[in-house]
This record gives structure tokens, sequence and C-alpha cells, in this order.
């Protein structure tokens, strides 16, 4: 994704889970075989359940392409807001998402009058999605908007102190940030130019493995990328599990990264000396736990997805 000056000031992070991307996601999870007793014990307990998933399943492949207007910018509004999205994409628009679906996908006949953007077969998807959302995600949903709100605040907290190039670098090694432009390991090779319209980070529970973005590039630009769980406190103390593995010091230091920090203001929350704080930071940045960003005379130093994702290690996921 290329960005220019006006892309940087336009980036920023969804203020919540966005229940189409995580109704979509999930989807690719269950097919997959994944969390069976989370989301498949649910699914499999939904009324009409069979009816849900022949509407669901063939425009939700866990593979390649999947239509953009299931998961449109408005539901950022929440479930309701998506919805009505979704059943007033223009026939065109219907017509050309499902036929690009088609190509590697065999669809059944239903799909066609979906196509044509008949009012009774878009009611009929609204009330799957609804369905879905109701039985499957929502007796789990405290649990992913806390792990979402984590992120979230994590992001937008490295985003109010360092800038938002420092939030990018925050992504490491998930995202990598250089130059104004942000990769991804992406399944297929693209390049997007963001060409003045911003970037929309979305956190989501369910996505996995490798962010996601929209095929259309007419639409707002938006990334979903993997939410990490919230660090409890205490997930990483001098007497704590990665002590050992680190040493006391620098298992103090990275904690201490839980918020962005300079090199004197590192050394200050550690209780370790300046060159010392110097010293661990350039450690984990080798080893691409923390992300460091040149802020004229200072250096401020982030924990990356990775450091994140160590200060979590062996912590339960946020479910109720």
């Amino acid at each position: 994704m290329h960005f220019t000056v006006g892309d940087l000031s336009r980036t920023r992070v969804a203020d919540g889970p966005d229940p189409l991307w995580e109704i979509v996601l999930s989807m690719h999870q269950l097919r997959e075989g994944r969390r069976k007793s989370r989301i498949g014990t649910a699914e499999r307990t939904c009324p009409d359940r069979r009816q849900m998933m022949r509407v669901l399943t063939p425009l939700m492949p866990t593979r390649g392409y999947f239509p953009d207007f299931l998961t449109p910018a408005a539901a950022s509004g929440g479930l309701e807001s998506g919805i009505d999205a979704v059943l007033s994409t223009p026939k065109r628009r219907l017509r050309d998402e499902l036929s690009l679906l088609a190509q590697h996908n065999p669809l059944p006949s239903w799909t066609r009058r979906l196509a044509d953007g008949d009012v009774d077969t878009l009611r009929w998807l609204g009330r799957a999605l609804h369905r879905y959302h109701k039985y499957v995600l929502g007796p789990r949903w405290p649990g992913i908007a806390a792990r979402v709100e984590a992120d979230r605040r994590h992001r937008t907290g490295v985003q109010c102190r360092a800038g938002t190039e420092a939030m990018l670098h925050s992504f490491g090694p998930m995202l990598s940030w250089q130059s104004s432009v942000l990769c991804a390991d992406y399944p297929v090779d693209r390049d997007v130019h963001l060409g003045g319209r911003g970037l929309l980070l979305v956190p989501s529970y369910f996505c996995r493995r490798t962010p996601v973005a929209l095929l259309n590039e007419q639409l707002l630009p938006v990334l979903v990328y993997p939410a990490c769980p919230p660090v409890p406190e205490q997930a990483c103390t001098p007497h704590s599990r990665l002590a050992p593995l680190l040493g006391h010091t620098r298992a103090a230091v990275l904690q201490t990264l839980q918020e962005p920090r300079t090199t004197s203001e590192l050394a200050h929350h550690a209780g370790v000396s300046l060159s010392s704080a110097s010293e661990h930071a350039a450690v984990l940045r080798n080893a691409g736990l923390v992300a460091s960003v040149r802020e004229r005379q200072r250096v401020r130093h982030i924990l990356t997805q990775l450091g994140a994702d160590l200060l979590n290690a062996g912590m339960p996921p946020a479910w109720p």
C-alpha cells in the first residue's frame, strides 16, 4: 500500500469490531474446521441452520475472493447499518462481483436472482446474516469486542503519542512500514495506491495469518488485520515466565514498552541507565519485538505485534 503525506493524516483505526467482517472471517474458520468448540457448537444449534448455511456458504469461500459488497463501510455503524447497506447494493455491482466469484467457485442457481437484485433474495440474505450474528457470534460478542478494543487502544495510543508512522511500525513483523509503503505477506501480489484517501485499519478477532483488503480499489481503502489479545499487567514482571528467557531486566524493559517511550523514558520506567536502556532496546529490536522511530534528536521505541504476542504468550484467550 503506497501512502502520500495526505494518506498518513487520514489513516485511522476503526472504533470497534466490524460485525460483517467478523461474520465473513468466522465463517472461514468454521468451514476450515477451526475453533470447533466455540463457533461450531453454536452453529450446529442454530435454528434453521441448514437454510442459513445454504445462503452464506457459497458467498464466503475459505480461499480466494469473496464479494466486497458483503463487508460495506456502513457496518462500522453496527450490524443493522451494515445489513441495510448490503441490501441496498446496486444491481450492477451485485452482478459484477458475483460474476467474479463464479469464475473460481461454482454457485447455486439462486445466486442468479441475487445478481439481478431480487428483493426477496436480498432479504433472505439479510435474514441469514442476522441469524448467524445472533446465534453464532452474539453469545461471544463481549469477548470479541474486548480483544478488538484492547488492540485499538494500543494502536491509537501509539498514534497519539508518536504519530501515524510509529503506529504503522507497531504492526511488525505482520506488516512492514518503509519509505511510505506498507507491505504485508499477502496471498496475491498487489500494489494499492491510496491516492490521498487514507486507510481504515480494522482489528478483527477472527482474522488469522494475514491481513485482508477489499479488491475494488474504488472503495474506501480498508485493511483488516488480526487483533492482538489484551496484555494483562502481570503478564511480564521480573518474576514472570519471560524472565528466564529474556532475563529479568530485559523482560521488564519489554513490559515497559506497552506504551511507546523514548530511550530516556524507557530508562526511567525500567529503572536502568540510559546506555543499558539503549542496549536492551537494540537487542529487542533485532529480535523483531520492538520498532524504533527517530524523532529529531530522540528515538522512540514501540512494541511490535510480535512483542505484544510474546507478552501475551500462555495467557487465556479473551472469551467470556
